[in-house]
């Protein structure tokens, strides 16, 4: 066994706002993981009161405390690692839901690729009662692969990673992204850029798609993080499928905000990069009076986003 493998004792930081009932669901998961190992779970609230009754001894350790932060998910996230106390940290969204197995999956992952220090899973994405299935590909979970795609199968509540590679080689969570939009895409940008990430190739975490989202329909928010990613990043000029998709997404905000000659500008800089771009049709589309909000569910019905 690796090293880094001896300890396999985790952290899962749950950030919270206003969801009580998917808050206990999303504990309940995790403590049903069968993990030999020591399991604590930090719930982070962020701009509402703590609720210290969900501290609990049962299974995993819930520890209660408040964002002490930057106000949203980025400040959260980060105070939930300052109290972190075990080798390995993950994340779960207070919406959603780890399956059986979850963990020692990713342990098993790990231990096949020794130089990784973070892991992910597969995810199923329940939408309108329906779960879509989405795999990572091992092979494209680079830095340049996450410049090129997004890849949504990646997502923060299947994600674990060594805590001393997090705090001292990848960084924190940006709270500095407007919102917090896409701290997670910024985080995977850095991780790759650090270690290895294996890929348990099942999907362990049920992520579930509803208008309870806190970036959902938020387009002049999505449109302002996407500019600062693309500015964080000036790598994304120098790949054009990934930087015309990043336009395009933001083509479509733009539009549906009403800003049709900016969603042009947008437009235009994609198709220069990348004229089939999937987002420019949608765009130019929704310039034209298509509502977002239903292509927006219109693809969440097949385990997408925009």
């Amino acid at each position: 066994m690796t090293e880094h493998l001896d300890d396999r004792s985790v952290t899962v930081i749950i950030a919270t706002r206003d969801r009580p009932e998917l808050l206990v669901r999303a504990i309940d998961a995790v403590a049903a993981q069968r993990h030999d190992d020591r399991v604590e779970v930090v719930v982070v609230f962020d701009q509402t009161e703590a609720d210290e009754s969900l501290e609990r001894v049962a299974g995993p350790s819930v520890v209660v405390t408040s964002n002490v932060r930057s106000p949203g998910l980025a400040g959260a996230r980060n105070s939930g690692i300052d109290l972190a106390r075990h080798r390995w940290i993950a994340f779960c969204d207070d919406d959603d839901e780890w399956l059986p197995g979850k963990l020692q999956a990713q342990f098993d992952a790990l231990a096949e690729m020794p130089t990784a220090r973070a892991a992910c899973t597969g995810i199923l994405v329940r939408y309108d009662g329906t779960d879509t299935a989405r795999i990572p590909d091992r092979e494209l979970l680079t830095f340049e692969g996450f410049l090129r795609d997004r890849m949504t199968e990646v997502h923060p509540s299947s994600w674990l990673v060594d805590s001393d590679t997090l705090r001292d080689g990848i960084g924190l969570v940006d709270e500095e992204l407007p919102g917090g939009y896409a701290e997670d895409y910024d985080l995977f940008l850095r991780t790759a850029r650090v270690t290895p990430i294996a890929v348990a190739p099942q999907p362990l975490v049920r992520v579930w798609w509803h208008g309870g989202s806190y970036f959902f329909e938020r387009w002049q928010l999505i449109d302002e993080a996407l500019e600062y990613l693309v500015d964080k990043y000036p790598e994304f000029r120098d790949e054009p499928a990934g930087f015309a998709r990043i336009r395009g997404q933001q083509a479509v905000a733009r539009a549906a905000v009403g800003n049709r000659r900016h969603a042009m500008r947008a437009v235009l800089a994609a198709a220069r990069r990348n004229p089939v771009e999937k987002r420019l049709p949608l765009a130019l589309a929704v310039a034209a009076g298509f509502d977002a909000e239903s292509a927006l569910r219109g693809a969440h019905r097949f385990g997408r986003g925009i």
